[in-house]
């Protein structure tokens, strides 16, 4: 036969084509089997009445053999609830994770970001550890040591502030702050574990990693002791995002823009002293600034330009007074100003070198004009007001030109003394900024003062506005790691690629890192200072010492012992310092992103020390994605994750953010166990974890009752597939019935070539992490190639065959591996339904297995390389070919009722339909299941003695094999003629010779069983 030729060929086959056509131009399309399959939906289910049980004359009705399972068709309310607690408590959910660790198999780590344990678990909290528990729980299925710690951020100002305002009181000592934000962090800590757990996160809930465990504190000092003997951490007096808020140094990491703060801008002039000789005989020229801070004017140091623009004076219109500033930006400063600007000189930006102003507010004090690289001409007036202790670049000027650097705001965001007394204890924000555009208004320097909405910096914790202002602090120099991490970066896999431009960004703005924070609750920075000097005592002897004192009594000890234990003889000896009671504690502790960036050296395994995969949301790039890498590469030259998956965040249906002001949070625990005032119904944790699996993780992904009952309407579809399935294999034992794959039926081999290629696009979806494109491929699967086609096609075999035949078995042999392959597939997503799935499988007593026995101790889909079958798949493929034609020329009605006769010329497509059907007319052959039809007669050409009411359509197929080593386009002819015979009362096929006779098939049936 033909079709044993093309099975030996298929092993290499690499592509495959077809077209079918119909002469007249009724049907001109590329050849698809999913559209073919869909044609025959309608067909198929009028063919396969049988399925109805209600269909089936009384007589008959118990010689059928009907689907029977004790699986429900729907499950919801309390008994959906009950039903996922059982499968959790009976399929050994809690110790899955300990007994798949002790393993010896390839490892696969996911390092788990810390959430913050500050409140309770939110939705966000759940696309993300869902996110995380479908890879591991595929990783563990196909055989991998997954390597998965939970784990908590401890500490940092949010704790600090709840635990104080829980307490009433801020007077309070360092340790009974500490202990009552402990308290704090640990019942947060145990609401979001008790969620996860209900979420069906698979871990070792007994064994996770907290930021406040003396020996994670310890392995975080080691990687600020190895940072700090290479030079990289060091301490100095440089402007910080400073929270008055807060009362504490933030770092970029630690802010949120606002971008609808609402500031005051000014133009305001500074009179120059010298004068370019262009200038000379044209009056008094005043340099022209533009500020959204007006504040800062009093600490202004110099005015900076661009060297390589061109600059102008020009003469206002309306009162003749002669401006400074970048010719490009005269039109729109002209603009602003209401007036016409005329030019009067023009000239280099580099012969303002030299240049020396009057301060408008501060009499006597000049300022220089100096060159800069960050002056540009986006906005203002080409000519920039420089303030190095309030401002990044302005420091950076002051650095290069040995300028002051005076602080005149305090730690409340208030002038200090320095300010002057018209301005001291004014506010910044408020009031303290219109008295400053009052004396600019008084001296005659203020040109115009109006509103401005745009971004500016906020306190992510308390949603105030930051200021910068200088400090001392402890950085590190992330400038000279910036080159090392990039290097690094373009080893990481990033997903989604687009992300990768995000973070090097983020590391380009990042010159140095503030990690120190003027607070109690954290890991102190294991400094001492001298009591008169104030200098620094820290080195690898004194580090070394406190790493010790912590990882035995954890970071306490710092406020707990007395200062000459922290401080030994010895240590002072090796330091060469001078006697204990020289020194003092520092009482600074460590930014909370140095806590958590250290965490691949607390947590990971120390053979590798480096993930597979960190899998945060997007806020994380500038987060702990950043601080990871750098610390890492300081410490190590490498990052410490082979891949990042960086997914977006959740939102309400409306795409607006979530906000309990707008009334549109959704609280997982309400979407698992209903709403509290009824307004949401108990879906369960296997639709919240659709929910994640189904969105596109890599945008912002949006949850509300219309995605949550589109996934719950989803998943009973999927039961009521896997429903059908266990039913049809009632009583079937595939250890002592299943039909090898060469004995079967070639429709049922044609099955299980899908299902392997189902379970390989399945594999390769996963392992991107694109859980999506899993549930569109299941779907795709359940609706086009099941449904639509094979159960369709099967339904008269399966209900109406003798039970122990071998077309039966073969049927049920291929369902079984159907039905193991689906529900594999989904265990990751949905482990609940997985698991109560598998319990009710062939040779599985419900409930009566051991825990080794559960379907996730038992392995990944099936692929089997003998499944593979691409010379079947043009036999089965062929035929539908034809079927559609056929098809498409009987809208609306039963194909039952049709006797066929296929004619083709002698060829490839001939032998390949002989195949399927050896006799030259056959009721009952494989070529007739496909068709669904009454009869099938196969012949060379077309009769022509045909009734004239016989419909004929013509066509061509193309067999495509080997890449084009077997090709041919065969032509076709189909004529369907109403069938003769009448139903069977038991089949409910056109195949029997009389109305109260049952056709031959079933006469065969009911004599065995008789």
């Amino acid at each position: 036969m033909l079709l044993c030729r093309v099975s030996a060929l298929s092993r290499t086959l690499t592509t495959w084509g077809r077209r079918s056509h119909q002469r007249g131009g009724l049907l001109h399309r590329p050849f698809m089997c999913s559209s073919r399959r869909r044609h025959g939906a309608s067909a198929g289910e009028d063919s396969a009445q049988s399925a109805d049980p209600g269909s089936t004359p009384g007589l008959y009705r118990d010689t059928v053999l009907l689907p029977r399972t004790e699986f429900p068709m729907k499950l919801g309310g309390q008994k959906l609830l009950d039903r996922e607690i059982e499968i959790q408590e009976k399929c050994g959910f809690a110790s899955l994770y300990t007994w798949q660790s002790e393993r010896k198999a390839k490892r696969f780590c996911l390092h788990d970001g810390p959430p913050y344990a500050n409140g309770d678990p939110h939705v966000g909290h759940a696309l993300n550890k869902i996110i995380k528990d479908i890879r591991n729980r595929f990783e563990m299925l196909r055989g991998r040591q997954v390597h998965y710690i939970p784990g908590w951020d401890c500490h940092g100002l949010p704790i600090e502030l709840k635990a104080l305002g829980e307490l009433g009181s801020v007077s309070l000592s360092p340790m009974q702050i500490r202990d009552k934000a402990r308290q704090f962090a640990k019942g947060a800590i145990e609401r979001q574990k008790a969620a996860f757990q209900r979420w069906g996160v698979m871990a070792d809930w007994d064994q996770c990693y907290y930021t406040f465990d003396g020996a994670y504190e310890a392995a975080q000092l080691k990687v600020f002791q190895e940072m700090h003997g290479k030079g990289l951490i060091y301490q100095d007096y440089k402007p910080v995002f400073w929270s008055p808020s807060s009362r504490t140094a933030l770092a970029e990491a630690e802010l949120e823009y606002n971008h609808e703060h609402l500031s005051k801008t000014i133009y305001a002039t500074f009179p120059l002293v010298t004068l370019l000789h262009k200038m000379a005989g044209q009056g008094d020229v005043s340099v022209l600034v533009w500020t959204t801070q007006p504040w800062t004017i009093p600490a202004n140091q110099a005015v900076c330009y661009m060297p390589n623009a061109q600059y102008s004076v020009v003469r206002r219109k309306d009162n003749s007074q002669l401006l400074l500033m970048a010719t490009e930006r005269s039109i729109s400063v002209a603009a602003a100003l209401g007036t016409e600007l005329e030019s009067v000189a023009t000239f280099a930006g580099s012969e303002l070198e030299g240049g020396i102003c009057k301060h408008p507010t501060i009499p006597d004090k000049e300022v220089p004009l100096l060159p800069a690289n960050h002056v540009t001409m986006a906005k203002g007036t080409g000519l920039v007001h420089t303030a190095p202790a309030h401002g990044m670049e302005d420091y950076n000027v002051a650095s290069q030109f040995n300028l002051l650097v005076e602080c005149l705001v305090g730690e409340d965001g208030k002038f200090t003394e320095l300010a002057g007394p018209e301005l001291h204890h004014l506010s910044v924000f408020n009031e303290g900024n219109e008295k400053v555009i009052c004396m600019l208004k008084e001296c005659g320097a203020l040109v115009k003062e109006e509103n401005c909405v745009h971004s500016y910096p906020y306190d992510w914790r308390t949603k105030q506005p930051v200021v910068i202002r200088p400090s001392k602090q402890w950085f590190i120099n992330t400038g000279s790691l910036k080159d090392k991490a990039k290097d690094a970066l373009q080893k990481v896999r990033v997903l989604p690629e687009s992300a990768r431009s995000s973070l090097l960004t983020m590391l380009d703005r990042r010159t140095y890192w503030c990690i120190s924070r003027q607070r109690s609750w954290g890991v102190p920075i294991p400094v001492f200072y001298h009591r008169e000097t104030g200098e620094a005592l820290i080195n690898k002897h004194t580090v070394s010492h406190i790493v010790t004192l912590f990882k035995e009594k954890g970071s306490d000890c710092w406020w707990e012992l007395p200062i000459d234990t922290l401080l030994p003889a010895d240590v002072l000896k090796k330091s060469k310092a001078g006697p204990v009671t020289d020194y003092v504690r520092g009482e600074d502790v460590l930014d909370i992103w140095f806590d958590s960036g250290a965490s691949w050296a607390a947590v990971l395994e120390e053979t590798d020390c480096r993930a597979d995969a960190y899998v945060e949301g997007k806020d994380q790039i500038g987060g702990w994605f950043q601080s990871s890498l750098l610390t890492s590469v300081a410490v190590r030259n490498k990052a410490p994750y082979k891949s990042l998956v960086v997914h977006g965040f959740a939102i309400s249906e409306k795409g607006e953010k979530m906000s309990k002001s707008l009334g549109n949070v959704v609280d997982p625990d309400a979407v698992i166990n209903g709403g509290k005032d009824g307004n949401m119904p108990a879906y369960g944790a296997d639709v919240l974890r659709w929910w994640v699996a189904e969105s596109n993780i890599f945008s912002e992904v949006q949850i509300g009752p219309s995605a949550l009952n589109s996934a719950r309407d989803n998943i009973n579809k999927l039961r009521n597939t896997l429903r059908f399935l266990l039913g049809n294999l009632h009583g079937f034992d595939p250890r002592a019935q299943a039909v090898d794959p060469k004995e079967m039926y070639y429709i049922d081999q044609y099955m299980l070539h899908l299902l392997r290629e189902y379970s390989m696009k399945v594999t390769d979806a996963y392992s991107e992490f694109d859980a999506g494109r899993v549930i569109r491929l299941l779907q795709a699967f359940m609706t086009r190639d099941l449904s639509s086609f094979y159960f369709s096609i099967i339904k008269d075999r399966l209900y109406c065959d003798p039970e122990d035949s071998l077309g039966r078995r073969s049927c049920q042999t291929v369902l079984e591996e159907i039905l193991d392959g689906l529900t594999r597939s989904i265990a990751p997503i949905l482990p609940h339904l997985a698991e109560d799935v598998y319990a009710h499988t062939p040779g599985h007593n419900v409930w009566a297995l051991a825990e080794e026995e559960m379907l996730f101790r038992s392995g990944w889909v099936k692929c089997s390389s003998v499944w593979r079958q691409p010379g079947l798949e043009e036999a089965v493929e062929g035929a539908c070919a034809i079927r559609d034609s056929f098809l498409s020329s009987i809208p609306g009605k039963n194909v039952a009722q049709y006797d066929l006769t296929i004619a083709i010329e002698p060829g490839l497509l001939f032998e390949l339909m002989e195949s399927l059907q050896e006799d030259p007319s056959s009721t009952s052959s494989q070529l007739v299941e496909l068709m669904m039809a009454a009869r099938v007669n196969l012949s060379g050409r077309v009769p022509r003695d045909l009734p004239p009411d016989t419909l004929v359509r013509h066509g061509t197929f193309l067999i495509n094999l080997e890449g084009g080593v077997i090709r041919e386009e065969s032509s076709y002819s189909i004529a369907a003629v109403p069938t003769s015979a009448t139903r069977c009362p038991r089949c409910r096929r056109y195949t029997a010779e009389s109305v109260d006779c049952v056709c031959p098939r079933c006469q065969t049936v009911l004599a065995k069983a008789q």
